[in-house]
């Protein structure tokens, strides 16, 4: 079930009922010590928080690996994926050996910016970044797909779900939202999953897995949407994207530092406190000052870092 409170209330929840499968669903990493807590207690969890996996990928990865094996399952079985492009990542990957696996692309939106200038999009308020122009998603994750940070947070998670290294995770600006993840293997051919952009489909893919639920969601009608087109994302428009890759690369404390510092950006934009065009620069100075250290161990040492980096975003930005 969807559930809310503090970490501890999380956890306590997860334990006192111990579901076959819980659904995490937070923003930061509030979320981090009741997913870890359900792998650990034998619970799968279904995992709609990317900001656990990318801050506390190895704290996570080791305790869903231990489940996995203590159960004799798949890793992906104790730890479901619930991001649209991971669980069309998942489903492409089924039956699938990843070691003749080529590379993994994710697709995005482009946002409401994707036509827009580098100085319209510096310059743009919460209001018009809060119009997504296919999903309907919270505040948080809506201004990130703004930004394309998002996509470069999907990027680090694909690369600690499926452990295939970032050099082989790709983006592709699809704007029609109908293809969510493709997976190209050596012998030259791809896998693509395709659906309407409603996350009532991989939320039902991951607490009835293996079984597919039946529901009401369409089936993609490509004679209605005639054509489907696909651009490489822009870098030099969408800096966060850029340092959000080049924190996956990094690996260490580089990620957590990044979701850290894109919680407070994000937050202190939508108070009309700080301008979009701010928050690439202090996701990098972040990461650049943080990122040299090496990962987190621990659940404790993942919240260690995060409420370091928040405090230091909140001073860099004004907020403190």
């Amino acid at each position: 079930s969807l559930v809310g409170g503090s970490a501890d209330d999380l956890r306590a929840i997860v334990l006192d009922t111990a579901p076959d499968v819980a659904l995490i669903a937070t923003t930061g990493v509030v979320g981090l010590a009741a997913t870890v807590a359900a792998l650990e207690a034998g619970v799968a969890v279904a995992i709609a928080n990317k900001e656990t996996i990318v801050a506390g990928g190895d704290v996570v990865m080791r305790a869903a690996r231990t489940a996995a094996e203590r159960k004799g399952s798949d890793v992906l079985e104790r730890l479901r994926p619930v991001d649209s492009e991971h669980s069309a990542l998942w489903q492409c990957l089924a039956g699938e050996s990843l070691d003749r696996v080529r590379s993994l692309w994710l697709t995005a939106s482009g946002g409401p910016f994707r036509e827009s200038t580098a100085a319209e999009i510096a310059a743009a308020t919460p209001a018009t970044a809060l119009k997504h122009p296919t999903w309907s998603m919270g505040a948080k994750i809506t201004i990130d797909s703004a930004t394309l940070v998002n996509k470069g947070l999907e990027a680090i998670e694909a690369h600690r779900l499926f452990s295939v290294p970032m050099s082989q995770i790709k983006i592709v600006v699809h704007p029609q939202s109908v293809v969510h993840g493709l997976v190209e293997f050596v012998d030259g051919s791809t896998k693509a999953q395709m659906g309407s952009p409603d996350m009532r489909g991989p939320i039902g893919y991951a607490l009835g897995y293996p079984v597919r639920m039946a529901s009401a969601i369409p089936n993609v009608d490509l004679v209605a949407h005639g054509s489907l087109t696909f651009t490489a994302p822009d870098l030099v428009r969408f800096p966060g994207l850029a340092i959000a890759l080049e924190a996956g690369r990094a690996g260490g404390a580089a990620p957590g530092a990044l979701i850290a510092a894109d919680g407070v950006a994000v937050t202190r934009f939508l108070a009309g406190e700080f301008p979009l065009g701010g928050i690439p620069q202090l996701l990098r100075d972040a990461v650049e000052r943080f990122g040299v250290r090496s990962a987190p161990a621990s659940v404790a040492e993942v919240i260690a870092l995060h409420e370091e980096v928040t405090l230091f975003a909140e001073r860099w930005s004004g907020a403190a």
